[in-house]
């Protein structure tokens, strides 16, 4: 409030109703005095436009705020306890803006009668929900966790506030039987998906009526807001009694990721942080004040504390090119990868559990988390295919060695393409141990495209964690992985080398046999659906005029739902032993409008399943349940000719 009378008679003497100065002074001073005597936001020129003090970097905008100093004023909106666990929805002050409370709403548990726990912030992602499924699982392996609803959105029982009843919030509709109390930024907005005003923009920092200035500057940023909220739970966490505040962790999914690297690189309370699918990218912004302030590098080089990043091969949003970028930036010598093939913006449970074994590492002092796999690719060879060696520390078991390569990355110095950066196929290379060191051939298919490596080390783990992953899905794992970095090598460099092409195109896309499971991934692998971007490489692209072809035997009559992209099919399988031949042309996909493909060209993803939902302007279902055990399939093929 006081910031906003400040700009409110500044504004007047700007605007051409002049006052004298001593007069300007005492009313200014007349009304500071007047106002209720709370503690200021940050001591700063908040939010005045007209001082020179808008910040031109990263220290530069959080110099001088205390996240300690306003009371948090928290309202606990819903109390209950499950399975020994004490979880609440609640609101906490985030500060005052242009006259106006900002209060961040939020899903808190603790097991019931803990003391000194250590505290996490969980930070949900874009379009998504403060869970309490993390809140409750992290609590049973003796956390105190606070989901921060950003976006305003509340999963919990008895308490869910979706899209819809957000917007009953902001238009004040109480008398909806559907109202609920949520996150309320005040004169801001930091709402996501939707956002309350609908040019609001996480990318840009120019003024608008719900910015906190009124010239382009950082602190119009929403990810500024988010920050400075995530950074207020990490004050309410310490304020808890049963909380050592001197054990505190931060991780979230996606612009949570995000959230997460600019939370640990301006607020040294975070002791350990472990960031899926963002903050390791946002360089190619092209405002040079948001590149200062806001970008992920600057927070990056700020961060002293244990990072893990949890970084899928084909994520769109924590681009895994940037990782090398990420990590010779990073202060902190401390940190680790782990990196799934074939995967975007969601993992399985042995990358998941990533994050809790970091938390307990370094927040509870439990368990080994291996160094990070020393790794060198030799282009140099004899037969003229690269050669990959491993050397994974040795301080737990190893499982296994696994390396995948890819030959779809960009061209160095190519900007990030967002088709490509989804489906790229990841070639899987066996690594055989000799002599301590584990080494893996791998063959190329044409030498005018790049080549990015890496290889996973995997680790059992002493007792299985279980666990609520992306989206708030239980996982259960019994091992974890840990990756090297990527390695990136031009095609120049291939070349320069003597690389040689050893593998040729093939009409022959899978035969099912052997490590072939390897090339095709699931994010539910309880379930027998499998997908693979095999099509959209060199090797197995689809000929011009060639039909798909394979076999397939059902135990039980079942309807076989194919995915093609945006398109899909439907094949009715008769069921018993006898090996079905199943032969299909373009024309035979159809998009969610019932428009057919007119060729291949467009084919990136191939998908196996029981059940297919494709999505436009409608949603059309392919297949049904699944009657038996999983289907078998052979000699899945291009056919070419009649």
């Amino acid at each position: 409030m006081r910031l906003g009378i400040i700009v409110a008679l500044c504004s007047t003497a700007f605007a051409g109703d002049t006052i004298p100065l001593q007069e300007g002074v005492k009313s200014l001073a007349s009304a500071l005095n007047a106002l209720p005597q709370t503690p200021p936001l940050p001591a700063t020129s908040y939010g005045d436009p007209l001082s020179a003090s808008v910040p031109q970097t990263r220290e530069e905008l959080w110099t001088g705020i205390d996240v300690r100093a306003e009371p948090l004023d928290v309202e606990v909106l819903k109390e209950w306890e499950q399975d020994g666990v004490i979880l609440k929805v609640l609101r906490y002050r985030v500060g005052v803006f242009k006259g106006q409370k900002a209060m961040m709403a939020a899903v808190y548990g603790y097991p019931k009668g803990g003391s000194k726990l250590p505290g996490l912030v969980q930070i949900h992602g874009g379009g998504q929900y403060a869970q309490y499924e993390p809140v409750l699982t992290n609590a049973k392996r003796g956390y105190a966790t606070i989901s921060i609803a950003w976006a305003g959105r509340i999963a919990a029982p008895g308490y869910q506030v979706d899209p819809d009843r957000v917007k009953l919030f902001w238009e004040g509709k109480k008398d909806d039987p559907n109202y609920k109390i949520t996150t309320d930024w005040g004169a801001l907005d930091a709402y996501h998906s939707p956002t309350r005003n609908p040019a609001s923009d996480f990318t840009g920092i120019k003024p608008a009526a719900w910015t906190l200035d009124t010239v382009e500057s950082p602190r119009n940023s929403p990810w500024f807001l988010c920050t400075f909220a995530a950074r207020r739970a990490l004050t309410f966490l310490e304020q808890q009694p049963e909380v050592d505040a001197n054990r505190l962790g931060v991780y979230g999914h996606s612009m949570g990721g995000k959230i997460s690297v600019l939370t640990a690189g301006s607020d040294d309370r975070v002791k350990a942080v472990a960031p899926s699918c963002g903050g390791i990218s946002d360089r190619q912004n092209t405002s040079p004040l948001y590149v200062a302030t806001i970008a992920d590098n600057n927070y990056l080089k700020n961060i002293s504390c244990p990072i893990f990043f949890l970084s899928p091969s084909n994520d769109f949003h924590g681009l895994i090119n940037h990782l090398p970028a990420a990590l010779h930036e990073l202060k902190t010598r401390e940190w680790r990868l782990t990196i799934s093939p074939h995967h975007n913006h969601q993992d399985t449970a042995e990358y998941e559990v990533a994050t809790q074994i970091w938390m307990d590492r370094y927040l509870k002092g439990e368990g080994i988390v291996p160094e990070t796999p020393w790794t060198q690719l030799n282009l140099k060879t004899s037969d003229g295919v690269p050669e990959l060696s491993i050397r994974p520390d040795a301080a737990k078991p190893v499982l296994g060695v696994e390396v995948y390569y890819t030959r779809e990355g960009q061209m160095v110095g190519a900007k990030d393409d967002f088709i490509n950066t989804k489906n790229r196929f990841w070639y899987y290379a066996p690594a055989q141990k000799v002599d301590g060191v584990w080494k893996a051939k791998l063959p190329l298919c044409g030498l005018e495209k790049p080549l990015w490596v890496y290889a996973n080390v995997i680790y059992g783990l002493d007792k299985p964690i279980q666990g609520a992953g992306y989206y708030a899905r239980a996982y259960s794992s019994d091992r974890f992985v840990i990756s090297s970095p990527p390695q990136i090598f031009s095609n120049k460099q291939l070349q320069d080398a003597g690389v040689k092409a050893t593998r040729q195109p093939s009409l022959l896309i899978e035969n099912f046999e052997g490590d072939w499971k390897k090339q095709w991934f699931a994010y539910k692998p309880e379930e027998w659906a499998i997908s693979t971007h095999k099509i959209y490489t060199e090797e197995w692209k689809a000929p011009s005029g060639s039909h798909l072809a394979f076999e397939v035997r059902s135990a039980q009559p079942n309807k076989l739902a194919i995915g093609l992209s945006d398109a899909g099919a439907e094949v009715a399988l008769q069921g018993g032993q006898v090996w079905q031949t199943v032969v299909l042309g373009p024309a035979h996909f159809l998009n969610a409008a019932n428009e057919p493909l007119k060729d291949w060209t467009t084919s990136k993803e191939l998908r196996f399943g029981a059940q297919e939902t494709l999505r436009g302007k409608s949603t059309k279902e392919l297949g049904g349940k699944w009657q038996g055990p999983p289907p078998e399939f052979r000699n899945l093929r291009w056919l070419v000719g009649s």
